[in-house]
């Protein structure tokens, strides 16, 4: 896992939604620019903390204000992406280097979950995009 940082608010974040969910949170990203949290819970548990119906994540929006969204951990890079982009499925990963010598992994995915991948707004694109910075310096471009 990345050296990662976490704020007070982000904490206080975290310990909420534990008691909520009785589900150990990882990492919490306070996405402003979309109004919504993301947590990183461990592989399998993110049913439990999505609750019967999105139960508890709707409680979570109702007690703070912004959207919940629930994302497993991934331990490569892959896995990573595959799960934020989730329903949508991804048929492959490609690592490439962009102009600045930075990476960006070019993920395809069928071209009738395209929409599904990118989210209204791009939400759920930008979601992977910053994952895949946070923990693995890596950009995201769906292909």
């Amino acid at each position: 896992m990345a050296n990662i940082k976490l704020t007070e608010k982000e904490m206080q974040y975290i310990s909420l939604f534990e008691a909520l969910t009785q589900v150990e949170v990882l990492d919490c990203i306070n996405d402003e620019e979309n109004n919504r949290l993301i947590f990183i819970v461990r592989r399998g548990m993110a049913g439990k903390a999505i609750g019967v119906g999105g139960a508890n994540t709707k409680l979570m929006k109702k007690l703070i204000g912004k959207d919940v969204e629930v994302v497993e951990q991934g331990l490569t890079l892959d896995d990573l992406i595959r799960a934020a982009l989730f329903p949508a499925k991804v048929l492959s990963i490609e690592m490439r280097e962009n102009s600045n010598g930075g990476k960006v992994a070019i993920v395809e995915v069928p071209a009738e979950q395209k929409g599904l991948a990118i989210g209204k707004g791009g939400k759920n694109v930008k979601k992977a995009k910053l994952l895949a910075r946070r923990y693995f310096g890596v950009d995201v471009a769906l292909k």
